[in-house]
């Protein structure tokens, strides 16, 4: 591991940027090597992860963000649950970016992305509750004179079991914080967990419904500033000219200025309002370049081009797809199509910053403390320890807040020009929702072949798609592959002989970036759905279809058998009512889900039940991963029914949400969720969630109307979603 006195800044903005876009780093155990605790107001660290107060309350430090995941109470449940400590005592706090910075990235991966806060760091927690336990005991056992084995712990408080005479943890805490952490701990077995598994409430919850939450919105300091932002309207355009006379002398105005080389536009006053209005009465001349004629259509012309490019690399290859194809009894083929999206959380991107004699402070909703760490530090100029980050609850997040900081490079570079002087920048919905980060729009080319038994001999998929890595991380693409775009079809689990996924990287000046679920968000659809064709063709039903080609896949077939069986399938329906399956692998969990739609004369889809499950391996929170599947329930469907970025003249179109609609809670449908974890392995919860749903969904439109939807959203094909 880098020692932060050797470590460059690029390679540390390189290193968190790949922690934010899903990758992991090696790190050692945290807490080895932990500094020595200290008696104090805020008590006494055992190890990084643990801080032990008098009274016997436990501070347990939480890494990564919170953005209404659950991840905050999940993960120091983990915590916990090895140090055998009283929930009911326990309180989370942040930890410090800035000390994570100085004692060697002790905390692990920082970034809440790619569902990876539990399945990726559950090791490493476990086993820094379960070294704090340790110490503590053998620090009683030292006071005592005793064997440790003849002490156990229970609630936070040890026992000396031949004697009954007990100790709890305030009481020894500073004496075990002065031991060496243990090398090696043994964790419980997870039928033994006496907390994890169980459905706790989440601590976050009481100050969002009371409104006492604090957003990187809500920032105030003491004689803070506020700024206002526009970038040029389409991508890449610089600012020509901008006549700060006309609104310098509005009151409260400050200061009116560009910056990052007359990328972004700015306007300084004493209320965000003033700014704001500020900037809109601005007259500005923008440099459009070479993108100013750039349309929806002629994007898709250029995806659609790459369908047809000879040669292009290969993400999984069985066999020779061509050559079975050529003998197949049928050959089907179909294009899909999934557009960009914006992310629209519902608090808009913004930093407040303030630089003074060589230090930067940061107050933010951000996905990762370390990428914003790494950003401020360079657009300040500064080393990485001069700089820390003050986590506020994301107001949404859904990818925005992660590998993609250009909010923080802003709030930090505006700040610059205001010594001393804390300063907000904050980013209007327009603008936010025109100068996002999006979902890359695809163009899908599936073909398959069919033997005279209706069995699947060949497979073949070709995806046209921006890069995420290669555009918005600057990443070289090994083998020629974006794993994000690739994603289904890389892990192509169906025993099909002969498989053939290709990808063609198609980057236009729109840019992209992390949307939830990302390229498990649109994949499962061309992929579940042109399996419906494919069973269709063979005239047997989409569920035992799937159920033959998983037979070897112990996971997928059980998620699928257990949601099918939950669904019903098979039984009779009311009149009118249909049912859509898929089933998906996404982030090293398997999720199915089976929708129930009706559709009228008019285009109204009725959704009138939804069952979905999932295999995550092994289950933290029952209640949060129920929570969690509603929630994408609700992004998916968003998507799924009106959700489109579309360009004209270079720039986005929508605006607002007038024009880029969120669903509403009266619209939601009712949501059965089926948790089957069968153990072995740790798998995501929350991005996993939202991909089997749109082509389960698609699935029961066709079974309704003989309507293939290959494309989305449904409003293109006349349809709307409607209460049941």
């Amino acid at each position: 591991m880098n020692d932060i006195s050797t470590i460059s800044r690029r390679e540390f903005l390189k290193d968190s940027t790949l922690a934010g876009a899903g990758l992991v780093l090696g790190f050692h155990v945290p807490g080895a090597g932990a500094q020595t605790g200290k008696p104090g107001i805020s008590g006494v660290e055992v190890n990084a992860w643990v801080v032990v107060r008098p009274d016997n309350t436990i501070i347990i430090r939480y890494a990564r963000s919170e953005m209404g995941q659950g991840s905050l109470t999940s993960a120091p449940m983990l915590v916990a649950e090895e140090l055998d400590c009283d929930w009911k005592q326990v309180s989370v706090e942040y930890a410090s970016t800035n000390e994570h910075i100085r004692r060697n990235r002790i905390w692990g991966g920082m970034a809440a992305v790619g569902s990876q806060t539990i399945r990726l760091s559950q090791d490493y927690l476990r086993k820094g509750g379960a070294a704090a336990r340790q110490m503590l005991l053998a620090a009683a056992a030292k006071r005592w004179a005793v064997a440790e084995s003849s002490c156990s712990v229970a609630g936070g408080v040890i026992t000396h079991v031949p004697s009954g005479r007990t100790l709890t943890f305030g009481d020894v805490a500073i004496d075990a914080s002065k031991l060496q952490p243990p090398k090696d701990v043994k964790l419980k077995d997870p039928k033994d967990w006496k907390l994890a598994g169980t459905s706790v409430k989440r601590l976050d919850i009481p100050d969002t419904v009371m409104g006492r939450q604090r957003y990187g919105v809500d920032v105030q300091l003491p004689g803070m500033l506020h700024a206002a932002v526009a970038q040029c309207p389409v991508f890449g355009g610089t600012v020509k000219s901008f006549d700060a006379a006309a609104v310098q002398s509005r009151r409260g105005i400050r200061k009116v200025f560009t910056i990052d080389s007359g990328k972004v536009m700015v306007v300084v006053a004493d209320n965000w309002w003033r700014a704001k209005e500020a900037l809109k009465a601005l007259p500005i001349q923008w440099d459009v370049g070479a993108n100013g004629n750039v349309s929806s259509e002629s994007i898709r012309g250029f995806l659609k081009a790459g369908l047809d490019v000879p040669t292009v690399p290969v993400a999984r290859k069985a066999g020779d797809a061509d050559q079975a194809l050529t003998g197949a009894a049928k050959v089907l083929e179909a294009e899909y199509y999934t557009p960009y999206l914006c992310h629209a959380p519902m608090e808009p991107m913004g930093c407040t910053a303030r630089i003074a004699d060589g230090r930067v402070d940061v107050w933010c909703s951000t996905q990762t403390g370390e990428g914003t760490l790494a950003t401020a530090a360079a657009a300040a100029g500064v080393p990485l320890d001069q700089v820390e980050v003050y986590k506020m609850q994301n107001g949404g997040g859904f990818g925005r807040r992660g590998g993609s900081q250009d909010f923080t490079r802003i709030g930090v570079l505006i700040a610059r020009e205001f010594p001393g002087v804390p300063v907000k920048s904050l980013w209007s919905r327009e603008e936010d929702t025109q100068h996002d980060f999006y979902r890359p729009a695809a163009l899908y080319r599936m073909k398959a072949g069919l033997d005279a038994a209706g069995k699947p001999v060949a497979f073949k998929a070709r995806v046209a798609a921006p890069s995420i890595f290669a555009t918005l991380l600057r990443l070289p693409l090994k083998d020629g592959i974006d794993n994000s775009a690739m994603e289904g079809f890389a892990e192509f689990p169906y025993a099909i002989p002969n498989v053939l996924n290709d990808y063609a990287q198609r980057d236009t000046h729109v840019p992209v970036g992390f949307w939830r679920t990302v390229g498990w968000s649109q994949n499962p659809f061309a992929r579940e759905c042109f399996i419906d064709e494919m069973a269709l063709a063979a005239g047997k039903d989409p569920f035992q279809f799937r159920r033959e080609l998983l037979a070897h896949e112990k996971r997928p077939l059980g998620i699928l058998e257990a949601v099918a069986k939950a669904a019903g399938w098979g039984t009779p329906l009311p009149p009118g009512v249909f049912r859509g399956i898929s089933v998906t692998e996404p982030y090293a969990a398997f999720t199915a889900a089976v929708i129930e739609v009706s559709v009228s004369d008019k285009g109204e889809v009725k959704i009138h039940r939804i069952v979905q499950g999932i295999d995550c391996g092994y289950v933290v929170n029952p209640d949060n991963i129920v929570a969690q599947i509603q929630g994408s329930v609700v992004y998916a469907l968003t998507a799924i029914g009106r959700g489109e970025i579309t360009i004209k003249d270079g720039r986005v179109e929508q605006s607002n949400f007038n024009d880029y609609p969120m669903m509403r809670i009266a619209d939601m449908p009712k949501v059965e969720v089926v948790i089957a974890p069968t153990g072995g392995f740790w798998g995501g919860v929350g991005e996993p969630a939202q991909a089997p749903i749109a082509p389960a969904l698609c699935n029961a439109i066709f079974a309704a109307t003989g309507k293939r939807i290959r494309s989305l959203p449904l409003s293109h094909h006349g349809l709307t979603l409607v209460k049941a």
